[in-house]
């Protein structure tokens, strides 16, 4: 089965329903499907693709033409009896029927056909790249908002400790040196949380750029389905659906019958040929005698037209061994593709299973990392541990949670791209049924059996949605932290420090620590 419905299933229900407002996943694939350049321009690629069916075609149909000639005799020196016209004109129509080509006619229809399978199968690998990059800005903002978080949440908590180190400083119960290293620490936390927000911004850009609109609250991704349980499953399914190696595959048909073309070079053609012309003297042909002498008249042929070559300086034989080379080099295209499908699905199915251990080591570091913080301060409180070691300690639980939310990150777009190697990964397996599916095979249908001259489609116009008009993304974050990533961030209880320090707006410049008479030396 290959179509499956995750982002129109229950999964995505209940993230709808737990993030009223949100913009889903689902949302942001449905405008990235309606208007992102790279599928809006590769589907007219494919509609250019589509008219080589017809101009093949065109060499095996009828050929009509029409010519006419008007002469005017401006000097005439000839002495002949007959007096010669002062002007001509004649209008002929001929007529060409193809009936045997040497199969060139056949073969390049053929090798048309297998090239507009090749666009469809190329356009379906373009809609799986374009979604893992939409899949991956999402999961980067929804990263990247919790880092700000966190972040922040980290700042708090250093401007609420270094308040309370300068309180025990003034009754001489710790030193200078203690909370300068407070102070050095919530500096550093400041910068830290400068950096995250430029990322930040740069992630929303980048959604902005792929999904043609801002992300503004985003809701949680839904689960991924149907992730193959060994490397070896991702690599047979990938084998029999990947786009780009059946896009491949047809590209060698194609150059296959395109030496069959070539080999028609040197093959006699026949066609049935037909035609007739009139021409006139426009009554200027002078008297003689006083007889005038008419010379208009009308003729009718019809035939067969044979054309057998016999030398041609070797070119036929050199189009032959070009083809052949084209034909040999998309061969080995083919195993090019197949060797990077199966290292692609292989990869991604162990960057998959590394982010999901990586996952479950953290979550570990996390609450020990969280347990380890609450220790240290309950043994400082007795004098036991340093400052320091609670700034380590803080320190180290906020690099757990930021790995424990990257490793979340990349799982997800791991999986997804695991799922589009394995050729699992396009607008009908998403089920974006929002609107109408792009069908690859209506223009097709419609241009094939054209044969008129002087048909047209209207003048191209831009489909994609331009972004010139979108805000510039800030690093401002409204979505709250997942209750396991929070902690207490006034441990001490300290009240109007932390109010003067977020009133100040975290700023860690403060008047010199050893400035206090009471305690000059500590």
């Amino acid at each position: 089965m290959r179509a499956f419905r995750w982002i129109a299933g229950v999964s995505l229900a209940a993230c709808a329903a737990s993030s009223a407002g949100a913009e889903t996943l689902r949302d942001a694939l449905l405008r990235t499907y309606a208007s992102n350049p790279q599928l809006t321009g590769e589907r007219a690629n494919l509609r250019a693709t589509d008219e080589g069916v017809p101009i093949a075609r065109a060499s095996g149909l009828p050929q009509l033409s029409a010519d006419s000639t008007f002469t005017e005799n401006v000097l005439n020196t000839n002495n002949a009896s007959i007096a010669q016209p002062r002007r001509t004109a004649s209008a002929g129509v001929n007529l060409s029927v193809p009936l045997y080509a040497g199969g060139a006619v056949r073969n390049s229809v053929r090798a048309a056909e297998r090239r507009v399978e090749a666009g469809r199968a190329n356009l379906r690998s373009v809609e799986a790249n374009v979604f893992t990059q939409v899949v991956a800005a999402y999961n980067d903002v929804l990263r990247d908002e919790a880092i700000v978080r966190l972040n922040q949440q980290n700042l708090r908590v250093l401007e609420v400790n270094l308040q309370a180190s300068r309180d025990r400083f003034e009754v001489g119960d710790l030193t200078r040196t203690d909370v300068a290293q407070s102070e050095a620490r919530l500096a550093s936390a400041q910068a830290q949380l400068r950096s995250a927000e430029a990322q930040l911004i740069s992630s929303r850009e980048t959604y902005v750029e792929v999904t043609g609109a801002s992300a503004d609250v985003l809701a949680p991704p839904p689960e991924l389905p149907n992730l193959p349980a060994d490397p070896q499953g991702a690599v047979s399914v990938a084998i029999d659906n990947n786009p780009a190696l059946q896009a491949a595959q047809r590209e060698s048909d194609a150059a296959g019958f395109d030496v069959r073309v070539a080999r028609a070079g040197r093959l006699p053609s026949v066609a049935a040929v037909a035609g007739g012309n009139y021409s006139t003297t426009l009554n200027s042909v002078p008297d003689v005698n006083g007889i005038r002498i008419q010379q208009d008249g009308a003729a009718a042929t019809a035939g067969l037209q044979l054309s057998l070559p016999l030398f041609q300086g070797g070119r036929p034989a050199a189009q032959v061994r070009r083809a052949q080379a084209i034909e040999s080099s998309a061969i080995e295209r083919v195993t090019q593709v197949e060797r990077g499908v199966v290292s692609d699905a292989r990869s991604a199915f162990a960057a998959w299973q590394s982010s999901l251990r990586v996952i479950q080591s953290s979550e570990v570091q996390v609450s020990a990392n969280r347990l380890s913080l609450e220790g240290v301060r309950a043994e400082n409180s007795v004098g036991t541990r340093t400052i320091l070691d609670i700034l380590n300690a803080e320190q180290e639980l906020l690099n757990s949670q930021i790995q424990l939310v990257s490793a979340r990150r990349d799982a997800y777009v791991a999986g997804f791209a695991l799922l589009a190697a394995m050729g699992r990964a396009e607008a009908q397996d998403l089920g974006l049924d929002g609107g109408a599916l792009y069908d690859p095979t209506a223009n097709y249908s419609r241009v094939r059996n054209r044969i008129w001259d002087w048909d047209s489609d209207p003048q191209p116009t831009p489909v994609a949605s331009t972004t010139v008009g979108t805000p510039a993304q800030t690093p401002v974050v409204t979505r709250e932290l997942e209750p396991e990533l929070r902690h207490d961030v006034n441990p001490y209880g300290v009240t109007d420090g932390s109010d003067a320090a977020s009133r100040r707006g975290g700023d860690a410049t403060t008047r010199p620590v050893d400035t206090n008479p009471a305690n000059p030396d500590s």
